[in-house]
């Protein structure tokens, strides 16, 4: 579907009589199932990035590509069938219309792009059931709570089936146990080959990236190196066919490998797993599932290289190879 490819991009504007760049030269990759987390403090240029990607702001400079469309050169008319069918997006204020149901909301988009209301009201009630609210259907705003106006409002975002999705703090407004829906929710819009990418203060959404992006000063644009991850029992690490950035070792608990439902195996304590996607450029050959309360670090290649040295490396994907090891640094050209 809708893979995001961004090259040098810059995104500068006034302030008074200063010039304020929070981004420059700024690169990132999000293939098609992947879920993105852009970090950082207030003004690094998190919701810039995604306004731009949204095709609502221009970029000073630098190329933006989402699947076929070059986003960052459509002309206007580009940009509002881009807006329509390439891209939807949850705003940190929900901003449904207040007067509305939360079917008509939803509704909405698909009867902006000349949807009949037959097609636009069926295709509401599907999507309102996927997100748990098959019940609220006749709700408006008022009467909702925070999580199920989220939930709204990524419905909403989905009407039109868009191949990325964006989300501004999607668990800002929200109590813990609003959080939890939520984040099932949106790990699961990867599923179809989605692209989602998020922008967050929000630690708990780590668990779910297959891209960590830190925006703040001294890194910007890189894949955070090294991050730590709280697995409760049954919390899924990464999901079989996914993409893989990340080798993973086990700090505490237990992690269980699955292929297709069944057991593979379990890592423990000091163990790694996880290495043959990130280092040979696959998708997940299996499922990792905590067992027990679990706490593991992920770490990029080049981290993990960095603190165990590219022979530890060699000796691990060694083992399942058996034979010569590619240097994780090289991508084989068919």
């Amino acid at each position: 579907m809708g893979a995001v490819h961004i090259d040098g991009l810059v995104i500068e504007y006034r302030q008074g009589d200063a010039a304020v760049r929070p981004l420059d030269g700024f690169d990132m990759a999000v293939e098609a199932g992947q879920l993105a987390l852009l970090l950082g403090p207030s003004g690094c240029g998190k919701t810039s990035l995604l306004s731009c990607l949204a095709g609502i702001q221009r970029p000073t400079a630098g190329t933006i590509r989402v699947g076929d469309h070059v986003v960052s050169e459509l002309d206007p008319k580009g940009l509002t069938a881009y807006r329509r069918h390439g891209v939807g997006v949850v705003f940190q204020a929900f901003n449904l219309v207040p007067s509305l149901t939360a079917l008509e909301n939803v509704a909405l988009p698909v009867r902006s792009a000349g949807g009949s209301v037959r097609e636009a009201r069926q295709r509401a009630v599907e999507l309102l059931a996927d997100v748990g609210l098959a019940d609220r259907v006749h709700h408006r705003p008022g009467a909702l709570s925070g999580g199920q106006m989220q939930r709204v409002a990524i419905a909403r975002a989905l009407a039109l089936d868009p191949p990325v999705v964006l989300a501004d703090e999607p668990t800002a407004n929200l109590d813990h146990v609003q959080v939890e829906s939520v984040l099932r929710i949106l790990r699961g819009l990867t599923a179809r080959g989605r692209s989602v990418v998020v922008a967050t203060h929000d630690a708990r959404l780590l668990p779910l990236a297959d891209v960590v992006v830190d925006l703040g000063p001294g890194d910007v644009g890189h894949l955070v190196p090294v991050v730590r991850v709280e697995l409760a029992p049954g919390d899924v690490l990464f999901d079989e066919g996914e993409a893989g950035d990340r080798i993973y070792r086990v700090e505490s608990g237990s992690i269980e490998l699955r292929r297709d439902g069944a057991r593979l195996g379990s890592s423990g304590p000091g163990e790694v797993f996880g290495e043959m996607a990130p280092v040979f450029r696959l998708r997940r050959s299996a499922s990792a599932v905590a067992t027990a309360p679990t706490v593991v670090t992920g770490y990029t290649v080049d981290a993990f290289m960095a603190e165990l040295g590219g022979d530890e490396l060699k000796r691990i994907v060694g083992r399942f190879v058996g034979g010569p090891v590619l240097d994780p640094g090289h991508q084989r050209r068919e």
